[in-house]
Protein backbone atom coordinates (compact mmCIF):
# COMPACT_ATOMS: atom_id res chain seq x y z
CA UNK A 1 0.00 0.00 0.00
CA UNK A 2 1.66 3.44 -0.80
CA UNK A 3 0.26 5.44 2.23
CA UNK A 4 2.85 3.05 4.44
CA UNK A 5 5.66 4.13 2.33
CA UNK A 6 7.35 7.36 3.49
CA UNK A 7 7.27 9.70 0.69
CA UNK A 8 11.42 9.94 0.32
CA UNK A 9 11.80 6.15 -0.40
CA UNK A 10 8.58 6.34 -2.53
CA UNK A 11 10.33 9.42 -4.73
CA UNK A 12 13.71 7.15 -4.82
CA UNK A 13 11.44 4.48 -6.44
CA UNK A 14 10.32 6.63 -8.97
CA UNK A 15 12.57 6.76 -12.48
CA UNK A 16 12.27 9.54 -15.08
CA UNK A 17 12.94 8.43 -18.36
CA UNK A 18 11.73 9.59 -21.96
CA UNK A 19 8.45 8.79 -23.40
CA UNK A 20 8.39 5.50 -25.06
CA UNK A 21 6.15 3.93 -27.75
CA UNK A 22 3.44 1.99 -26.02
CA UNK A 23 3.26 4.73 -23.21
CA UNK A 24 0.94 6.86 -25.12
CA UNK A 25 -2.52 5.18 -22.64
CA UNK A 26 -1.19 5.55 -19.81
CA UNK A 27 0.27 9.35 -20.18
CA UNK A 28 -2.67 10.43 -21.46
CA UNK A 29 -4.73 8.81 -18.52
CA UNK A 30 -2.44 10.92 -15.85
CA UNK A 31 -3.03 13.53 -17.78
CA UNK A 32 -6.56 13.23 -18.00
CA UNK A 33 -6.99 12.37 -13.89
CA UNK A 34 -4.87 14.95 -12.86
CA UNK A 35 -6.28 18.21 -15.13
CA UNK A 36 -10.18 16.54 -14.71
CA UNK A 37 -10.30 16.78 -18.15
CA UNK A 38 -9.25 15.71 -21.58
CA UNK A 39 -7.97 18.93 -23.43
CA UNK A 40 -4.52 18.66 -21.95
CA UNK A 41 -4.26 14.90 -23.32
CA UNK A 42 -5.66 15.93 -26.34
CA UNK A 43 -3.18 18.50 -27.08
CA UNK A 44 -0.31 15.79 -25.72
CA UNK A 45 -1.75 13.65 -28.55
CA UNK A 46 -1.63 15.96 -31.15
CA UNK A 47 2.07 17.25 -30.36
CA UNK A 48 3.31 13.79 -30.33
CA UNK A 49 2.39 13.91 -33.80
CA UNK A 50 3.53 17.26 -35.22
CA UNK A 51 6.16 17.95 -32.61
CA UNK A 52 9.56 15.19 -33.04
CA UNK A 53 11.75 18.16 -31.48
CA UNK A 54 9.73 17.72 -28.08
CA UNK A 55 10.65 16.21 -25.47
CA UNK A 56 8.62 14.28 -23.11
CA UNK A 57 9.18 12.47 -19.83
CA UNK A 58 7.54 10.16 -17.25
CA UNK A 59 8.30 9.20 -13.89
CA UNK A 60 7.61 5.49 -13.29
CA UNK A 61 7.17 3.42 -10.59
CA UNK A 62 6.83 -0.51 -10.98
CA UNK A 63 6.23 0.03 -15.03
CA UNK A 64 3.19 2.34 -14.23
CA UNK A 65 3.24 5.58 -15.13
CA UNK A 66 2.13 8.03 -12.41
CA UNK A 67 3.33 11.38 -13.82
CA UNK A 68 4.57 13.52 -17.15
CA UNK A 69 6.21 16.26 -18.06
CA UNK A 70 6.68 17.91 -21.89
CA UNK A 71 8.44 21.08 -23.48
CA UNK A 72 8.09 21.72 -26.79
CA UNK A 73 9.51 24.74 -28.83
CA UNK A 74 8.01 28.34 -27.80
CA UNK A 75 9.47 31.43 -28.84
CA UNK A 76 9.53 34.86 -28.20
CA UNK A 77 8.38 37.61 -30.81
CA UNK A 78 10.04 40.88 -30.31
CA UNK A 79 10.00 43.98 -32.12
CA UNK A 80 13.45 43.28 -33.89
CA UNK A 81 13.90 39.49 -34.12
CA UNK A 82 12.43 36.36 -32.70
CA UNK A 83 14.01 33.82 -30.33
CA UNK A 84 12.66 29.94 -29.63
CA UNK A 85 13.64 28.43 -26.69
CA UNK A 86 10.88 25.72 -25.09
CA UNK A 87 7.41 25.76 -23.13
CA UNK A 88 7.01 23.63 -20.45
CA UNK A 89 3.13 22.22 -20.17
CA UNK A 90 1.63 20.40 -19.37
CA UNK A 91 2.91 18.59 -16.68
CA UNK A 92 0.85 16.07 -14.44
CA UNK A 93 1.06 13.57 -11.62
CA UNK A 94 -1.38 11.42 -10.41
CA UNK A 95 -3.64 12.33 -7.73
CA UNK A 96 -2.97 9.89 -5.55
CA UNK A 97 0.93 10.52 -6.15
CA UNK A 98 0.77 14.33 -5.82
CA UNK A 99 2.33 16.39 -3.24
CA UNK A 100 5.39 13.64 -3.00
CA UNK A 101 8.15 15.29 -4.77
CA UNK A 102 7.37 13.44 -8.41
CA UNK A 103 6.25 16.76 -10.27
CA UNK A 104 9.76 18.41 -8.94
CA UNK A 105 11.90 15.26 -10.09
CA UNK A 106 10.57 15.53 -13.61
CA UNK A 107 10.77 19.38 -13.78
CA UNK A 108 14.12 19.06 -12.62
CA UNK A 109 15.20 16.40 -14.90
CA UNK A 110 13.42 18.48 -17.90
CA UNK A 111 15.44 21.46 -16.37
CA UNK A 112 18.43 19.57 -17.14
CA UNK A 113 17.36 18.06 -21.15
CA UNK A 114 16.59 21.84 -21.68
CA UNK A 115 20.57 22.85 -20.54
CA UNK A 116 22.11 19.94 -22.09
CA UNK A 117 20.07 20.90 -25.21
CA UNK A 118 21.54 24.62 -24.58
CA UNK A 119 17.96 25.83 -24.97
CA UNK A 120 17.93 29.85 -24.03
CA UNK A 121 14.73 29.58 -22.02
CA UNK A 122 11.83 27.64 -20.71
CA UNK A 123 8.63 29.91 -20.55
CA UNK A 124 5.49 28.04 -18.08
CA UNK A 125 1.84 29.15 -17.50
CA UNK A 126 1.74 27.80 -14.27
CA UNK A 127 1.69 28.26 -10.43
CA UNK A 128 3.29 31.00 -8.81
CA UNK A 129 3.99 29.68 -5.46
CA UNK A 130 5.55 26.59 -7.27
CA UNK A 131 7.99 27.34 -10.09
CA UNK A 132 9.84 29.78 -8.81
CA UNK A 133 11.52 26.86 -6.65
CA UNK A 134 13.11 26.39 -10.10
CA UNK A 135 14.45 29.38 -10.98
CA UNK A 136 11.49 30.69 -12.45
CA UNK A 137 10.41 34.22 -12.55
CA UNK A 138 7.86 36.67 -14.00
CA UNK A 139 8.85 36.56 -17.44
CA UNK A 140 7.38 40.44 -17.46
CA UNK A 141 10.34 41.26 -15.90
CA UNK A 142 12.25 40.87 -19.12
CA UNK A 143 9.54 42.84 -20.79
CA UNK A 144 8.18 39.28 -22.17
CA UNK A 145 4.40 38.58 -21.68
CA UNK A 146 2.11 36.11 -22.80
CA UNK A 147 0.21 35.44 -25.84
CA UNK A 148 -3.07 34.43 -23.97
CA UNK A 149 -5.34 36.90 -22.84
CA UNK A 150 -6.37 37.85 -18.73
CA UNK A 151 -3.11 35.99 -18.17
CA UNK A 152 -2.20 36.92 -14.11
CA UNK A 153 1.56 38.29 -14.45
CA UNK A 154 2.78 36.24 -11.95
CA UNK A 155 1.31 32.88 -13.56
CA UNK A 156 3.61 33.84 -16.42
CA UNK A 157 7.06 32.85 -15.89
CA UNK A 158 10.60 32.08 -17.60
CA UNK A 159 13.45 30.27 -16.46
CA UNK A 160 16.64 32.23 -18.27
CA UNK A 161 19.03 29.73 -19.23
CA UNK A 162 21.02 31.85 -21.91
CA UNK A 163 21.24 35.72 -20.28
CA UNK A 164 23.41 36.59 -23.17
CA UNK A 165 21.02 35.36 -25.86
CA UNK A 166 17.73 37.17 -24.36
CA UNK A 167 19.19 40.57 -24.32
CA UNK A 168 17.97 42.84 -26.05
CA UNK A 169 14.73 41.01 -26.71
CA UNK A 170 11.17 41.40 -25.06
CA UNK A 171 7.79 41.04 -26.65
CA UNK A 172 4.83 38.18 -26.94
CA UNK A 173 5.52 34.37 -25.68
CA UNK A 174 3.98 32.28 -28.06
CA UNK A 175 3.82 28.46 -27.48
CA UNK A 176 2.84 26.20 -30.41
CA UNK A 177 -0.54 26.85 -32.21
CA UNK A 178 -1.63 23.35 -30.60
CA UNK A 179 -2.13 24.53 -27.27
CA UNK A 180 -4.70 27.00 -28.01
CA UNK A 181 -7.12 24.26 -28.28
CA UNK A 182 -7.39 24.41 -24.63
CA UNK A 183 -6.78 27.83 -23.34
Amino acid sequence: MVSDIPDSILVEMITIRREQAGDEAQIRTVTTRAFGQTAEADIIDTLRKSCPEGVSLAAVREDKIVGHILFTPAVIDGQDRRLQGMGLAPMAVLPEFQRQGIGSRLVEAGLQEMRSAHQPYVIVLGHPNYYPRFGFLRASQYGIISEYDGVPDEAFMILVLDEPALKGISGVAKYRPEFSAAV
